[in-house]
């Protein structure tokens, strides 16, 4: 198995044209602070943040550029139940590399429901992708990275640990390297320290600054996780003060 040197995806540019207004959402969001280019690692790309800098709208806007439904699924899956997307992605514009990718998924927690309804109502599953409601929501989520996800193929994802316990999230790494060296491309927001923790990957961290690209050490997901654990009754003490 040989992983990928160069990207499926290797940049996406934001366009600031007729439409764009500073003033409005997304568009004034701080993630897309200053961002004219966002390159992508040829393995695994990270994206992070806290709760409401922008790294869902901005992910979901790549997958809708690349050509994804907006609310998961392959690129030819198109259902909507609502279209709750933001404009972003009519200002991206994908900077592809000439190799074609054979396989794709976009994986969204929260819609995730919806997209396994489709499936079932429509017939259009395949391996991976039959009986997903009578499993629970994370053995859901790893029979799709098991058997739907099959390698040479570019894998966006929108919190991916939403259904996986700790050790499922080490399982979740160890067959998310099994697909690079397949080679794969993966795009991931996620808040897990542990899916983080991939080596050689790239860390873009949202925050009220911008996006910028972090080491896994500095990330807040690292720090708040390594200072809860190291100092628990510390943290407790303070968070369960009377005030």
């Amino acid at each position: 198995m040989t992983a990928l040197t160069r990207p499926y995806w290797i940049e996406a540019r934001f366009e600031r044209r007729e439409g764009w207004d500073d003033g409005a959402y997304p568009f004034n969001l701080p993630v897309l602070k200053a961002l004219e280019t966002l390159a992508f690692h040829p393995r695994v790309t990270f994206i992070v943040g806290e709760n409401g800098s922008g790294k869902s709208t901005l992910v979901e806007a790549l997958a809708v550029a690349w050509g994804f439904n907006a609310e998961g699924g392959s690129r030819d899956h198109q259902y909507s139940t609502r279209a709750s997307h933001s404009a972003l992605h009519r200002f991206v514009r994908p900077v592809r590399a000439p190799i074609k990718a054979l396989d794709g998924y976009f994986l969204r927690a929260e819609s995730f429901f919806t997209t396994a309804s489709y499936l079932e109502a429509s017939g259009t599953s395949r391996a991976g992708q039959h009986g997903l409601h009578e499993q629970s929501h994370g053995e859901s989520f790893f029979n799709l990275f098991d058997n739907r996800f099959g390698g040479n193929g570019l894998y966006i994802m929108d919190e991916p640990e939403a259904a996986l316990s700790p050790s499922r999230q080490l399982s979740f790494l160890a067959r998310m390297h099994e697909l690079v060296g397949r080679q794969s491309q993966f795009i991931i927001a996620t808040h897990s320290p542990i899916i983080l923790g991939y080596p050689d990957a790239w860390i873009y961290q949202a925050s009220a600054h911008g996006l910028e690209r972090v080491e896994y050490e500095d990330t807040e997901h690292y720090q708040v996780t390594r200072g809860f654990l190291n100092r628990r009754e510390t943290y407790l003490d303070v968070l369960l003060a009377d005030d």
